[in-house]
């Protein structure tokens, strides 16, 4: 063990069923240092801290704070050897006053053996001043901004002596005045000799507030750098698995705008405040159009807010040039969009439904309830799309959820199509599916377009987007920052667009 290694894991080992989160994985914390933890979605981050914390037991490996291997086995016992964690959403309890979510668990007593009411708020408002946190703390919690509950959650993790603080995508629903004293904050407690695990998504963030960087990818040990040391192009290139000057330059993709003069759709000065910055663009009939960047970068919002599954607070939408009113998923229906999300498990499928039934779903909800589609119509319509997309299956009534991963993505796909969309939205289409099922989504993809339909598409992996779209809308921190068509098109130009002007110097 390093002199000043506050933290040591090394050789972590986790699996679940049919999946290994995380193999072979080592990661170590100095006392004083902010320390960043990167990676894509599934690239075994969560699983980590899950593995520190002991929400989840290792499979194999070792775990060491201050030299002194533990085997933390429930987040009781983590917290007893000084590791806390404040996630995205604050783990708190909103009902409860803040001086009782300070102190809950360790209420101070009366000699009478009475909780001390007194001492308890005395003690929280001294605390709460070392982070400038002038409120009352007799208030529940709930009364609070997202920031306040975090400052919170961190000041009870320094009132019980934590050595270690993860924060765990704590800057997602902040503010850039909220940010800035959380890391205000975060300084603070590195200069104290505290060690904290930053998880974000944010690189402008990392750069600004870290000292080292570990990236995972894939459930496995990437590098570890010091942030000084590492450019951006560098970090995403060891993020999304391919080396910049390995990547193909000049590649073209086809533009498929059939009538450039006249879009399809047009939003304009389009925001959702706290979720994506003011974005403009337009598509054209048989256009497929990227959403490119790293994740959190904003695609999903653009996404969602298009479609109306999320509210914008700004902008307008027009169809053919007439002005649209999208406020809710029903709007954008009417307006012949479809959406297929991110998350199909959550938003997708319901599982207890047969495919009959998932298939037919969007198309009844645009009906309305008073003309139902017949039993027969669905079985014909289920079908159709079944054979259309080479659904694996016995029959429309097999449920969903028997379904592997890619043939529940073909019938969420065949749901919207029976909508017979002019615009469909695409999110993350392939993600969790095999290489088959994957190539086999794209050509229909591309067949749609081909056909006249208008798509977004939406993916993690570039060399995806390049053999789909005419053109890329590129995003970072949850702003629109460019669109790039034609020759422009490549991996390489996307990776230095996402990366920033401040790529040369970092």
């Amino acid at each position: 063990m390093s002199a000043g290694v506050l933290l040591e894991m090394k050789n972590i080992d986790k699996a679940y069923p049919g999946v290994r989160a995380l193999d072979d994985v080592s990661f170590n914390l100095a006392a004083g240092e902010i320390h960043a933890l990167l990676g894509e979605n599934g690239a075994g981050k969560s699983t980590l801290i899950k593995v520190l914390t002991g929400a989840q037991r290792l499979d194999g490996g070792e775990v060491f704070i201050e030299g002194r291997r533990v085997r933390i086995q429930n987040p009781n016992q983590a917290q007893h050897e000084g590791i806390s964690t404040v996630y995205q959403e604050v783990n708190l309890c909103p009902n409860l006053s803040v001086l009782e979510n300070i102190f809950i668990g360790r209420e101070p007593l009366t000699g009478r053996g009475t909780i001390d009411w007194k001492t308890m708020e005395s003690r929280a408002v001294r605390l709460l001043k070392d982070f400038d946190l002038d409120i009352d703390v007799r208030r529940t919690l709930d009364n609070y901004s997202v920031a306040v509950q975090q400052m919170v959650a961190i000041a009870r993790s320094c009132d019980i002596s934590a050595k270690v603080l993860i924060l765990d995508e704590p800057t997602s629903s902040l503010s850039d005045s909220e940010v800035k004293k959380l890391f205000q904050v975060m300084r603070r407690l590195r200069g104290r000799g505290m060690g904290i695990v930053f998880v974000t998504h944010f690189l402008d963030q990392v750069y600004e507030i870290t000292d080292r960087i570990t990236v995972l990818r894939n459930g496995r040990y990437v590098c570890c750098e010091k942030t000084s040391e590492l450019n951006r192009i560098q970090l995403i290139s060891r993020m999304i698995g391919k080396e910049y000057n390995e990547l193909p330059g000049g590649r073209k993709s086809e533009d498929r705008r059939q009538n450039r003069e006249n879009p399809l759709f047009s939003f304009e000065k389009m925001s959702g405040r706290g979720r994506i910055s003011e974005f403009s663009f337009d598509i054209h009939k048989g256009e497929i159009v990227g959403f490119a960047g790293l994740l959190a970068s904003g695609r999903s919002e653009m996404a969602r807010i298009i479609f109306g599954a999320d509210s914008a607070d700004s902008g307008t939408v027009r169809k053919d040039g007439t002005l649209l009113d999208i406020k809710k998923p029903l709007d954008g229906i009417r307006a012949r969009m479809a959406f297929c999300p991110e998350e199909r498990k959550v938003e997708g499928i319901i599982s207890e439904l047969s495919i009959r039934e998932n298939i037919i779903l969007a198309l009844q909800t645009r009906r309305g309830m008073l003309k139902l589609i017949s039993y027969q119509d669905s079985c014909r319509i289920a079908d159709r799309y079944i054979d259309m997309l080479s659904i694996k299956t016995p029959s429309s009534e097999q449920t969903i959820g028997n379904l592997s991963g890619g043939n529940q993505q073909k019938v969420i796909l065949g749901r919207w199509l029976a909508t017979e969309p002019e615009l469909l939205i695409l999110d993350e289409p392939t993600r969790g599916i095999d290489v088959g099922t994957k190539a086999e989504i794209q050509k229909i993809v591309l067949k749609l377009a081909g056909e006249g339909m208008s798509v977004v598409f939406i993916s993690s992996e570039i060399d995806e987007m390049l053999r789909c779209c005419g053109r890329l809308a590129v995003l970072k921190d949850r702003k629109m920052i460019g669109m790039l068509s034609g020759s422009a098109i490549d991996e390489s130009r996307v990776m230095e667009e996402i990366a920033g002007d401040e790529s040369s110097v970092k």
